[in-house]
């Protein structure tokens, strides 16, 4: 009896040392999930500024750029122009002859004084209407520049008085020029239809003369043109 019992016992102990063995080899084999690394954005994704440092570009070009208008070939412009053609070519690239005019208000505009910044002449009259259509788009144009970047001088034979009251009823924003027509130089004074446009560069050379409207997104472009 009592070697049947200690045998009993023997057999239940062996039992348990199994099962802790069995138990031991289960939570060794369970493979432990490590912990994610911390990320590196930074070394992953470089800042706008390292980029900005590594292109070598300064801060206030780049952001200059964005807003910098691109520059567009004048032959472009002139392909692709619709409701005006481009006119007095054999002057494009040459010095346009000085003239002196009075505008409405009694001051004296002489062309060569504005030298050093864009010019545009424009030769029309009150009473056709392509150049009343034109106003709306001289007023862009105007709005769009600074008047150290831009000039614009219509020029009309018409009486001051006429052109006075038109300017102020349409309220104009640009300059208007009483006098002109054969007495002014070419090829300002060889002008046969209105509206007519010379694009004039701050160095005083012709860029490009138009005759019909000239839509402010074009006039821009030219303006832009180099």
């Amino acid at each position: 009896m009592a070697i049947r019992s200690r045998a009993r016992w023997l057999s239940l102990a062996a039992c348990a040392t199994m099962a802790l063995v069995v138990l031991a080899g289960l939570a060794g084999c369970k493979k432990k999930t490590p912990a994610p690394a911390p990320s590196d954005t930074t070394a992953e994704a470089p800042s706008a500024a390292s980029g900005r440092e590594q292109a070598g570009l300064d801060p206030l070009d780049a952001a200059a750029n964005l807003f910098r208008e691109p520059s567009v070939s004048i032959q472009n412009v002139v392909k692709a122009a619709k409701t005006w053609s481009p006119a007095a070519e054999q002057w494009w690239g040459k010095i346009a002859q000085d003239f002196t005019l009075t505008d409405i208000n009694g001051n004296v505009h002489t062309l060569s004084d504005y030298r050093g910044r864009n010019v545009l002449v424009v030769i029309w009259t009150t009473w056709v209407a392509t150049c009343r259509l034109e106003i709306p788009h001289l007023k862009e144009l105007r709005a769009a520049y600074a008047d150290k970047d831009l000039a614009i001088l219509s020029i009309s034979n018409e009486p001051p008085a006429l052109l006075k009251e038109y300017a102020q009823k349409e309220n104009l924003s640009f300059t208007v020029l009483s006098g002109g027509g054969s007495s002014l130089p070419a090829p300002f004074g060889e002008v046969q239809f209105v509206p007519s446009t010379f694009f004039i560069d701050p160095q005083g050379r012709f860029k490009v003369a138009a005759t019909g409207l000239v839509p402010a997104e074009d006039a821009k472009a030219i303006v832009q043109a180099q």
